[in-house]
């Protein structure tokens, strides 16, 4: 019988999605998320080593996606630890409106609900996460019929399916990790969208289609930053932008930037030490 490593890691703040979304550029066989740690399994025959996944911690640290972080190593048994993954997966009631279930689990729609579905492998964006309910919450709220939606950085597609399903004509999601770009097609076929979401693979930069009225980002600071012009750029007049992946404490660097580019903040809201804003054009 095979044995695994097993990896156990605490940060500061706990963002399980980032954390176990990045360790897959490594060689594991799967990740389970705990309320306060997540586990990272390695088949023994790959070498994954403690070394390696402190090093992509430590590189979190710098970007201030995290302050500290722990991580325990052990030995265990043989297990299909994918399917123990997909079993720690809940169904999330976003909002009143708004149910993401993954594809291991029934759920009965009440009057007038959204479900979407997702089987979301490797990809970041399952709903577990504050920043992605945030997102949730806002393009709800935000969102006019007929929009024209871009999801940056889209991960499993999540925004992008959210969107058409509350009434936009059409989204473009993406991402420049292939994961994403075969999960979020996946997830827009599970969700009967396929008409209606362009999963891609690529950067922003990329997008030759401008005069979105509405463009959505669940990434980091540091990358918000990096491409706020081909955002702007990318934004018709009057429309709205949405972002989060943002700690309290990015606020004033954000509202600098995107400020600057003439845009005006029209709402936050803040789960936890993770913030939603809004801007219009």
């Amino acid at each position: 019988m095979k044995n695994y490593n097993l990896f156990k890691i605490k940060a500061i703040p706990f963002n399980a999605e980032l954390i176990s979304s990045i360790m897959w550029i490594l060689d594991i066989e799967g990740t389970q998320e705990l309320e306060n740690e997540i586990y990272i399994f390695a088949n023994a025959e790959q070498n994954v080593t403690k070394q390696e996944i402190s090093a992509i911690l430590e590189k979190l640290k710098k970007e201030n996606l995290i302050q500290n972080y722990e991580i325990a190593e052990e030995i265990c048994e043989n297990k299909n630890w994918n399917e123990v993954w997909e079993k720690s997966l809940n169904i999330i009631e976003v909002t009143n409106k708004i149910v993401i279930k993954p594809t291991s689990k029934k759920y009965l729609a009440k009057p007038g609900q959204i479900v979407i579905t997702l089987d979301p492998k490797m990809s970041f964006g399952t709903g577990e996460h504050q920043t992605t309910r945030i997102m949730l919450k806002l393009i709800e709220k935000y969102i006019k019929k007929d929009d024209y939606v871009l999801d940056v950085g889209s991960g499993t597609g999540v925004l992008a399916i959210a969107s058409v399903k509350l009434g936009a004509a059409k989204a473009i999601a993406i991402d420049n990790d292939e994961w994403c770009l075969d999960n979020g097609r996946e997830n827009v076929e599970l969700n009967d969208v396929k008409y209606k979401v362009d999963i891609r693979l690529g950067e922003i930069e990329q997008v030759q289609e401008k005069a979105f009225s509405l463009i959505v980002a669940n990434i980091n600071k540091h990358i918000l930053l990096d491409i706020k012009e081909s955002i702007y750029d990318k934004m018709e007049k009057g429309g709205r932008l949405i972002l989060s992946g943002l700690l309290d404490i990015d606020y004033d660097d954000i509202m600098k930037n995107y400020l600057q580019l003439g845009l005006k903040q029209i709402d936050i809201i803040q789960m936890d030490e993770w913030l939603g804003l809004v801007f219009n054009k």
